[in-house]
């Protein structure tokens, strides 16, 4: 598993959900507190408690490019112009590029094992199952969020090659 990948879906869910102080319900804040620290968490069995599993010299996907293109992204187009809109527009962006150094570190080593292509199965589903759920809003709210609706195809399309492989298997 890259650690690069997990760091940045913990920075994903960090920059999501800052606006945490503002209460919509107790599921919403749970959801959010238990995405930050099972985020933090694993970070933390990858560098310390399992630190011998993990090879970094396989690990070298630049994810500055990422962070850097994504910040810029999001500080051009966003909806307002406020710090929380632009971290959160930001998490939006990244989130969709954030299995890169996932997919770069498989195509290196060329092999992955079955818990691996399953993890990546998943976070692959949980992204198809999001475009269903717009595709509902769309036809029973008239709701449009661009943002989320461009970056999500683009996450999509990267899973793409990952999806024909994992049906061949």
């Amino acid at each position: 598993i890259s650690f690069k990948t997990q760091l940045l879906y913990a920075v994903v869910f960090i920059t999501r959900y800052l606006d945490l102080p503002n209460w919509i319900s107790l599921y919403n804040t749970l959801m959010k507190v238990f995405f930050i620290t099972t985020s933090v968490y694993i970070l933390y069995l990858m560098k310390l408690k399992f630190k011998a599993t993990y090879d970094p010299n396989q690990d070298t996907f630049r994810i500055e490019f990422l962070l850097g293109a994504c910040l810029l992204l999001a500080l051009v187009f966003n909806y307002t112009f406020t710090f929380i809109e632009v971290l959160w527009t930001f998490s939006i962006y990244l989130e969709a590029v954030a299995i890169l150094p996932q997919l770069f570190m498989l195509s290196r080593t060329g092999e992955a094992e079955t818990i691996t292509t399953h993890y990546l199965f998943a976070l692959g589903a949980y992204r198809a199952l999001y475009l269903l759920n717009w595709i509902w809003r769309f036809y029973t709210e008239n709701h449009v969020d661009w943002i989320v609706w461009i970056a999500g195809a683009i996450q999509t399309a990267l899973y793409s090659d990952f999806f024909y492989i994992y049906y061949k298997k």
